[in-house]
């Protein structure tokens, strides 16, 4: 890989970091939302997200950009299991393995301790479990054999996305300058939860195009396994991914450097620990499974992240009917 492509790469997962901080990436937040506020537009710019990567994987197929077809895995009882044990680690830890970086990204330094979490659960999965090897598919999808009139809907799709904003400011008084309109359109749209969750999507698309699917999770879990290939650039992109969410965290007023509680600290081991077991019986976490699985429409990973959602979404519900006896014994303490 040339330097120049090497530094492209980083500043695409820089920029996926600075857009972590804006857009509604965090699982357990979007299945919060749908618990209670009957909401499902964090899901929504999730799966919103994996269309502009499908679609681009489609694009870069047909123009013989993409150097390796991935392949998939089989559908197993591992498969549910490790998305159960992934939700439950997510919800424990307070945020999925996206939100644990924004989170870091806005100070609170004791989610650095999920990566180690999930690095000592990747490490002890097969002593716990003892699963059998995940059957590896071929390699392939139907949406990259999808025929080339596919290709051009995304196309027109695209279009439609990106021309919309401008054709709302068509009614509104415009700015003096066509630059002061793009800064405005950038402020208000471009890092909107929504759009900035689609721009993750698409620099990890264009990071998959020249160097590969990376996720910081695929890297730690071959770490634990000493299977990890092509370091120096896996961690120097890891570095990246950081700065961009401290730098997103600062300049959007989040950076609050937060005191590390022992609870806290704890809560992220063993989250951590938790969606490493799930991630290595998927297998992938839900990163991998948002911007590679459901994009590829691989029947494994729909099921596993349905299976992480509804798992979240259940313990949440559970909560709150627990919550709410103690809070109603609290008012009866204070009105007697």
């Amino acid at each position: 890989m040339s330097y120049l492509l090497l530094t492209f790469a980083a500043l695409c997962v820089g920029v996926m970091g600075f857009a972590i901080q804006r857009g509604a990436t965090c699982t357990v937040a979007a299945m919060d939302e749908v618990v209670n506020k009957r909401s499902v537009n964090r899901l929504r710019s999730l799966f919103e997200a994996s269309l502009w990567v499908a679609g681009g994987l489609l694009l870069a197929q047909m123009l013989h950009l993409l150097a390796k077809t991935p392949s998939g895995y089989a559908l197993s009882g591992w498969t549910v299991a490790g998305g159960a044990l992934l939700g439950l680690g997510a919800l424990i830890n307070g945020a999925c393995v996206f939100g644990a970086i924004a989170r870091f990204g806005s100070g609170e330094w004791a989610y650095a301790l999920t990566p180690f979490g999930f690095y000592v659960g990747a490490a002890s999965v097969g002593a716990l479990f003892a699963p059998a090897p995940a059957e590896k598919l071929a390699p392939g999808s139907v949406v990259l054999d999808a025929p080339a009139w596919a290709a051009l809907v995304f196309v027109g799709f695209v279009s439609w996305r990106l021309l919309r904003p401008w054709w709302r400011e068509r009614g509104a008084q415009r700015p003096a300058t066509l630059l002061e309109r793009v800064r405005r359109l950038a402020a208000e749209r471009v890092w909107a939860p929504h759009a900035a969750t689609i721009v993750i999507g698409v620099t990890f698309l264009f990071t998959w195009l020249i160097a590969g699917a990376w996720a910081y999770t695929d890297l730690l879990a071959e770490l634990a396994r000493g299977m990890a290939s092509n370091l120096p650039v896996r961690v120097m992109l890891l570095a990246a991914l950081l700065a961009g969410a401290v730098l997103g965290g600062w300049t959007a007023g989040r950076f609050r450097p937060t005191r590390i509680g022992a609870i806290q600290l704890l809560r992220c081991i063993v989250g951590g620990a938790l969606m490493g077991w799930g991630s290595l019986l998927i297998p992938g976490s839900n990163d991998g499974l948002i911007l590679v699985g459901l994009p590829l429409l691989w029947p494994y990973a729909w099921v596993a992240f349905l299976t992480m959602c509804l798992t979240i979404g259940t313990a949440q519900i559970g909560l709150r009917w627990l919550r709410m006896p103690m809070a109603e014994q609290g008012a009866s303490r204070r009105s007697g």
